[in-house]
């Protein structure tokens, strides 16, 4: 890239170099001498798959005996699994080449969710929940979140896909990337339903948790796009202007090689972290129920995603002049007010149970109670306070 002047380099975000776009764990495990001994032999696959197992087993089990659920028939079956997990991605080492290696958007996708599961595991259990049941749920959510992330990708950006020359099978190809985070919303939303119907919890219960560490994981998934040069905002004077090099597809054409761009990466990172403090700091006696705190995510977001959205220079379809992400923030941010206001008016007091009417653990079925009750000793662990004045239930 063009070089600037001194003071103007120190100040600018550099982009990172194109080799850090992907992990080269096909190299790493080469010069460690696993590749050979993993394509050497099957002896060599299997010795390797079980030392992967082992490994891959006691971290599962650490995080089991953190949340408190682990039982011997548990782990029985988490070892069980992991050394057959382990065994069976050192055959498939067996195919691919020093070559092989990680995109590093999937990695920082991957860290958000870890990120966003063990926060959430942790409100949980101060809401009386056992923290492993947020994997049984984020298993319904991660899934259809990123199926239906890459189908609202598709759609939105057509051209990419189904326009002259283009390969209609592309849509299928996640791996070369493109998803969007209002599908991902859309589909983990569903896949929250559903885990949370198959588990007993209660769905606003579970979402309200998940709030803060929501906005954590879109925070560590903005990062990928700054490893993949990608997704940035207009042209800027700012002294943390972005440098992107002018070899870039998406580098505007008459532009000067030494343009700086909004970091909209950055913008949205920064609004995302403040975001999850103040629903923290909201939350903090664990009274903000009902949905409304998801309420107040999706406004938080929707204001930021409207903004930010507005500066970027990727193409995306119009919808009478406005992109179709900030009519979607708009949406969120309606969906948000919306909930708020109803939630208020029909749950003033707070939640009976983190559990759906009749199935909490060891509850006869049958039982339904939607009433307001005193807040239970096991659902925080901060001092209880009673709760609101029973109200009529609602249907």
């Amino acid at each position: 890239m063009t070089s600037q002047s001194g003071a103007a380099l120190l100040q600018s975000i550099p982009s990172p170099s194109p080799e850090w776009q992907q992990l080269a764990i096909g190299q790493w495990l080469e010069a460690l001498g696993i590749m050979p001994l993993v394509q050497g032999s099957v002896l060599g696959a299997v010795v390797v798959g079980i030392v992967l197992g082992i490994v891959i087993a006691v971290v599962v089990l650490g995080i089991w005996l953190f949340t408190g659920r682990l039982t011997r028939k548990d782990a029985g079956w988490t070892l069980l699994m992991s050394l057959l997990f382990g065994v069976v991605l050192a055959f498939l080492l067996r195919f691919v080449g020093p070559s092989w290696g990680i995109q590093t958007y999937a990695l920082c996708i991957l860290a958000g969710i870890v990120i966003a599961t063990l926060l959430t595991g942790y409100r949980l259990r101060q809401r009386g929940v056992d923290a492993g049941y947020v994997i049984d749920i984020a298993v319904w959510a991660v899934l259809l979140g990123i199926a239906a992330a890459r189908l609202f990708h598709v759609l939105t950006h057509p051209d990419d896909y189904f326009g002259v020359g283009r390969d209609p099978m592309t849509a299928f190809y996640i791996w070369e990337g493109g998803i969007a985070i209002f599908g991902a919303l859309i589909g983990g939303a569903v896949g929250i339903w559903i885990g949370c119907r198959t588990t007993g919890v209660r769905f606003t219960t579970f979402v309200d948790a998940l709030a803060p560490g929501l906005l954590l994981a879109q925070a560590f998934g903005r990062f990928g796009n700054w490893f993949n040069h990608e997704l940035f905002g207009q042209p800027t004077d700012l002294p943390w202007g972005l440098e992107i090099e002018a070899t870039n597809p998406a580098f505007p054409v008459g532009l000067p090689p030494e343009t700086l761009f909004h970091p909209t990466f950055a913008y949205e990172i920064v609004w995302n972290v403040l975001g999850a403090a103040l629903l923290l700091w909201l939350d903090r006696k664990r009274d903000m129920q009902w949905g409304r705190l998801i309420a107040l995510y999706l406004i938080w977001y929707g204001l930021g995603r409207s903004v930010f959205e507005t500066i970027r220079l990727d193409p995306s379809e119009l919808l009478l002049g406005i992109r179709t992400n900030v009519w979607m923030a708009f949406l969120a941010i309606a969906v948000g007010v919306v909930v708020w206001v109803v939630q208020t008016r029909r749950h003033p007091g707070l939640e009976p149970s983190p559990w759906q009417p009749g199935r909490e653990p060891g509850a006869e079925e049958g039982v339904d109670s939607d009433v307001y009750t005193e807040l239970p000793e096991t659902r925080t662990q901060d001092e209880a306070e009673p709760a609101a004045e029973p109200a009529a239930p609602t249907r």
